[in-house]
Parts: structure tokens; sequence; C-alpha cells
């Protein structure tokens, strides 16, 4: 069982709290440029962005109110009042309120909020039950998505949660040095699984997000767990693993290995993949689009003639959230800016044969990207007795 690390007992927690104030004040003033009235923000990796308190998803509303215009204020159910206060969010003057069993949290918040809202925003992943709650409650008020409120904010990282970024992403890289102790003929995708998770938490993280080992056919299936399949010689393995540290910040990495040597197709379609990829991370830098870098690694692939292998787009947004924005796909025209960070993840599955993929998390500099992985891409092909 993974244990929880309070974030002040991380040496680079004090960098992190020290951005609290500034977030809240940030989101104040985009909240206001949207024409938005208040933000409210439940349990969630938005949650814990602004105020740096992990609460727990409870059916009792836990919420953070942010007026355009006033102070804010964090809404718990009072046995989390405690936890509360003792989080990061105590510490930032933001006025904590425990409401009992008895009460209307509801009605507790609408009454704090300007009596003139008539715009309010609910982060993205707020429960619908509590939505329609808000509704009732709120009756002459419009509720509206935050994400475009606080994509702004999150997708930026400051020089604080880059280095977060890079601990995160060095954790996982020990766990992928260690890939031959586990990877061999006769043992199950679940038994190598298992191994796996325990070394996450054993390299830095406190919980494990998720493991896929996809051996032989399964290789071609890009969100594969495990299963009872027995891992045979000669078999590409995909081995996409990820979790969170104790800042709170997510690590995604995936290597493709194989038990002995594989079929020569497959060395084949590896070196068009470890191409493309070498190719985007070097295109990374600032101003280029999502949509173009993701054109840079799928032209090279396409050219090859597995365009219509490659099946997902190349990356996704990473910090609090294992997925957020930029997305690195087609029909985004966003520029891309120093300070974002993201997956390069480029793959190709040959379906019911085998596939590969090799990932690793980039951040934009001022001039150009850095990776964020520091293990090798070569196929690493491991002994098969």
């Amino acid at each position: 069982m993974a244990v929880m690390i309070e974030p002040s007992e991380h040496p680079s927690a004090s960098a992190l709290a020290d951005e609290g104030a500034s977030r809240l004040a940030r989101a104040r003033e985009v909240t206001a440029a949207a024409g938005i009235d208040a933000l409210l923000v439940s349990p969630g990796a938005d949650l814990r962005y602004l105020t740096g308190y992990h609460a727990l998803p409870l059916e009792r509303l836990t919420c953070l109110a942010l007026p355009a215009d006033g102070d804010p204020f964090l809404v718990v159910p009072a046995l989390e009042e405690p936890a509360a206060r003792a989080s990061a969010a105590g510490g930032l003057g933001v006025e904590i309120l425990g409401w009992d069993e008895t009460d209307d949290p509801y009605a507790l918040v609408a009454g704090r909020l300007p009596g003139d809202a008539k715009r309010v925003a609910v982060d993205n992943h707020m429960w619908a039950e509590k939505l329609l709650a808000f509704r009732t409650a709120m009756p002459g008020t419009e509720q509206v998505l935050a994400g475009d409120v606080l994509r702004e904010l999150r997708m930026r990282k400051s020089p604080a949660e880059t280095e977060a970024l890079r601990r995160a992403g060095a954790a996982i890289d020990r766990v992928h040095r260690r890939m031959g102790e586990w990877l061999r003929p006769g043992r199950t995708e679940q038994e190598v699984g298992r191994d796996i998770a325990e070394a996450i938490l054993e390299a830095g993280h406190v919980t494990v997000d998720f493991v896929i080992v996809g051996s032989g056919p399964n290789s071609a299936s890009p969100h594969h767990e495990v299963s009872e399949r027995i891992i045979r010689t000669g078999d590409p393995v995909v081995v996409d693993i990820g979790g969170t540290t104790p800042e709170g910040y997510c690590s995604d990495s995936t290597r493709t290995y194989a038990v002995g040597e594989p079929p020569a197709e497959f060395r084949e379609l590896y070196t068009v993949l470890e191409r493309a990829q070498a190719a985007q991370t070097d295109a990374v830098r600032p101003g280029i689009t999502a949509e173009r870098l993701d054109a840079v690694g799928r032209d090279i692939i396409s050219a090859a003639g597995y365009g219509e292998s490659f099946i997902h787009r190349t990356g996704h947004g990473i910090g609090l959230s294992t997925h957020e924005e930029p997305y690195i796909v087609a029909g985004s025209n966003l520029p891309l800016e120093p300070g974002m960070s993201f997956s390069i993840e480029p793959g190709i599955y040959l379906a019911g044969r085998f596939g590969a993929r090799i990932e690793d998390i980039v951040t934009v500099t001022e001039d150009g990207g850095e990776r964020l992985n520091q293990t090798h891409r070569e196929l690493t092909v491991l002994p098969a007795d």
C-alpha cells in the first residue's frame, strides 16, 4: 500500500508552496478577464494546484470558491476541517468554513458569493450531483466549465513545477533500468506488472497510477494493461508506467523491450519509430504548434508505410494530472511556449501481431526542448534464458 507523504516533508515543498498565493491571485485575474464572477473548484488536481490541499473526493461537498472580486473561501465537511487547516491551504490565508451534517453546504457557498453573481465556472471534473445541487442553490446563475480558465494557469509550468516533473521522470527512469530483473519467458504479464508496481513505489512515488505490460500481440493494443498471457521468447513487450510523487506531480514513460531476438519485421518497424520519436523531440521549441509537432513524427511513420498504424495523438500534457493540456494532436494550432510539458509518444501497432511505443516527457525551454526521461530509446533485447 502506498503511504502518503505530506508535501512539507519533501525538500522542494517550500518552492512549490511559495507559489500558492500567486496562483490564487492569477486565477482571480483570469476569471475576471473571462467575464466570470466566481470559480467553484472541487477535490482534484485543480484544487491541489490552487491551494495545495489534496482533498479526498467524497460525497460530502468540499469546494473552493474564488470570487473574481472578493476573498476566496474553502467549504469543507466538519470532519475534514482539521486536515484542510493542516494543509498548505491553511497557510494561504484562505478562510476555511466547516459544515455540519445537517447543513446545506451548497446554500452556504451560494450565500457567500456576491449577490450579483450571474456566471459561475465549475471545474471540469466536478461530480454531476454536485453541479446539479449548485444549480438548485443558484437558480439565477449560469454555470459554465472552468477548464478554459484553469488550463491557462496549469498549462505553463513554473521552474519549481518543471523541477518536480524532472524528479518524477528520474524516478520512473529508475524503474525502467531494472526491467531486466522481471521480463523473461515463462512469466505472465500480471506477474511482471506486480513487480513493476512495487518498484514504482520503491523508486519514490506514493501511488502507482498505471502499469501496462503488453507482450506479443498485446503490444499492439495501446491501452492494454496486464493479463495472464505468458511471455514467450522473441516477444516484443511494451512497458508503459507511471506514478505520482509526494509533491503531487506525475511520471509517465514508455519503453519497448524484446525478450530474446524479435522478428526481423519488428526491428524494421522499431527503427522507423525510433527515428520519428527522435525527430519530434528534436523539433520541440517555442512557437511550433501542437499540430505541426504531431505531424513531424506522423509524416515519417506514414512515409514508411505505417501511417494507418499510428492510431493516437502524439502526446498529452502532464503535471498534477497524468493527462492535461496541452495535447499534441492534429487540429490543434496552439503555439507551444516555455514551461509547457508534455509527452512525445508515437507508436506503431500491427493488430494481432505486435506493436511498439517510445515515450518521453519533454518540456519547452526558452530556445528548444528538454527531455525529462533519460533512459536510452534503442530497442532493448533482454536475455531469453
